[in-house]
């Protein structure tokens, strides 16, 4: 049977570290989240558990009318290994468009969205970082905020000194920053206007402190996204002023933050928007300069739709693809 006339598209691993560009990444997102979404559109997540392993999937509706799709990860904790797939499917025609390894999207999406935020968020015209954590997703975020064209200066902290020397050093050398490693979190935190959190303590205990709070802050909380992990102490989570979260249900229900907040008293929910009503204006971000918001992330399927679809249409335009000899059929009903 031939399916020349729609062929499906695959982009490996390589072809997707040539194509993902952070502008490019952030500006899909910022447009996809001044569209209407609704929860329709991007439902919860499943997951189909085994013994030692588990099948997750994330899908999405993509507000651009063009695609909608699956992030599908395959993962044994047992045997640490994992895999992952995004399919994208036609919205009018229901062909099947391209299967992406989605190994990478994850971390590009994860960071990109917070640069949206951040965008969205933060006051100041310059951004003084503070980064907590050297993972790689701590680099993806600081690759990402370059991208922004805001940053003034940086000061990372990590327990490892070692770890964050490297980082501080790799961001100096790729775009000349103002990036210091620093021996404490205090220090890293003082005087800064946006604090990236992306980092785990070893103990599942926070790693920020509302001592180190200061008036107009913009947090951002990416590394705690199950019920039994913590970024964010309680202090802080009642201090802040607003709380936008890309998934507000599950960033309520499911992460340790909110859940230890909520335990303590504090109405988390009265002061939850989603990061879409911030950047579709239907909500303030700051009722006065020192108010403190955070924005919290546990990573969405709609995220990782825009982000592939993104990879698509720069695919296309670069030729880096594999064209599949055939494709699944498509039928009348």
């Amino acid at each position: 049977m031939n399916h020349a006339h729609h062929p499906t598209l695959f982009i490996n691993d390589d072809n997707v570290a040539e194509l993902a560009t952070w502008p490019n990444a952030i500006e899909a997102l910022s447009e996809a989240y001044k569209q209407p979404i609704s929860a329709a559109m991007v439902p919860p997540r499943t997951m189909a558990r085994g013994e030692g392993f588990w099948l997750r999937s994330l899908c999405a509706v993509s507000p651009s009318k063009q695609y909608m799709g699956c992030k599908l990860i395959a993962a044994s904790p047992k045997n640490k290994k994992a895999s992952y797939l995004i399919s994208l499917f036609d919205q009018d025609t229901m062909h099947l468009a391209a299967l992406i390894d989605g190994n990478r999207i994850t971390d590009i999406r994860t960071a990109a969205s917070s640069a949206v935020a951040v965008n969205a968020l933060a006051a100041a015209d310059k951004l003084d970082i503070a980064v907590l954590g050297s993972s790689a997703l701590a680099r993806s975020h600081l690759h990402a905020l370059n991208a922004t064209g805001r940053i003034g200066k940086v000061r990372v902290y990590s327990p490892t000194q070692a770890n964050r020397e490297k980082l501080a050093q790799e961001f100096a050398e790729l775009y000349g920053l103002d990036i210091q490693a620093v021996s404490s979190p205090e220090e890293a935190v003082k005087h800064a206007n946006v604090v990236v959190c992306a980092s785990r303590s070893r103990d599942g205990g926070p790693v920020f402190d509302a001592a180190w709070l200061e008036p107009g802050m913009t947090i951002v909380s990416v590394s705690s996204t199950l019920p039994e992990q913590r970024e964010l102490d309680v202090a802080t989570m009642q201090a802040a002023h607003l709380i936008v979260a890309d998934m507000p249900e599950e960033v309520l229900h499911e992460t340790g933050d909110s859940l230890v907040a909520i335990q303590a008293g504090c109405d988390v929910a009265a002061k939850t928007v989603s990061l879409s009503d911030v950047m579709t204006g239907q909500v303030q971000v700051r009722q006065k300069p020192e108010d403190i918001v955070i924005y919290k992330s546990v990573g969405s399927a709609l995220q990782d739709i825009v982000t592939a679809e993104m990879l698509l249409r720069n695919a296309k335009t670069a030729d880096l693809y594999q064209e599949m000899q055939d494709s699944i059929v498509t039928i009348d009903r």
